[in-house]
């Protein structure tokens, strides 16, 4: 399975960071050895001081696909999640300052959170679907996918262009404003609806 990733898909979190809006969506990957184990907590890496949640709606693809028209791509998932796109911001701005990629801030062991999945269908209209972040217990990102730039089945069809989506790929569809850096003995936990999808310690 592929991490396939979207960046600056809300407009405030573009803002805050102060980055030019795209006219595409922003696309990057993770290894499959990014996943965080389930039930570990997340260990600070040892090469940055700066690491930052960020909190997305993840989609998890069920059969294989490419160039997939907008109008179909809710056929290709039946399955929507929560996670955290851990990013090495300081290793970041580096790279973005040189004009050069960003895996080593994206990409690195344990910079993915995959939650629990949730079916589709319990959740709604997938276009106006709330979810939060609280650190500490303290509300962080409190977001909802009516924000999104390119919404759920636009992206699948975009970066199906690209690459063969696989059963078992998961999109991570953007993060909103409200992103921070974590620290030791941090708690971060993920919402959708209210619901629980995720709770992780900080090492």
């Amino acid at each position: 399975m592929k991490i396939i990733c979207i960046g600056r898909n809300y407009a405030k979190h573009i803002e805050e960071l102060a980055n030019e809006k795209p006219k595409n969506p922003v696309v990057f990957l993770k290894p499959d050895s990014a996943i965080l184990v389930k039930n570990q907590p997340f260990f600070i890496p040892p090469f940055s001081k700066d690491i930052h949640y960020e909190v997305e709606i993840l989609v998890k693809i069920n059969k294989v696909g490419k160039y997939i028209d907008k109008k179909f791509a809710h056929k290709y998932y039946d399955e929507i999640g929560l996670g955290i796109d851990f990013t090495a911001r300081d290793i970041q701005a580096v790279c973005k300052e040189k004009g050069l990629p960003w895996e080593k801030a994206k990409a690195f062991d344990g910079s993915a959170v995959i939650g629990k999945f949730l079916p589709k269908e319990s959740l709604g209209n997938l276009n106006n679907l709330a979810f939060t972040l609280h650190k500490n217990g303290e509300l962080v990102q409190d977001g909802n996918t009516n924000a999104m730039l390119w919404k759920i089945d636009e992206l699948i069809s975009y970066v199906s262009q690209f690459f063969t989506l696989k059963k078992g790929d998961v999109l991570f569809t953007g993060t909103p404003a409200g992103v921070g850096k974590v620290s030791e003995n941090d708690v971060l936990t993920g919402e959708i609806k209210d619901q629980k999808i995720f709770s992780i310690k900080i090492k």
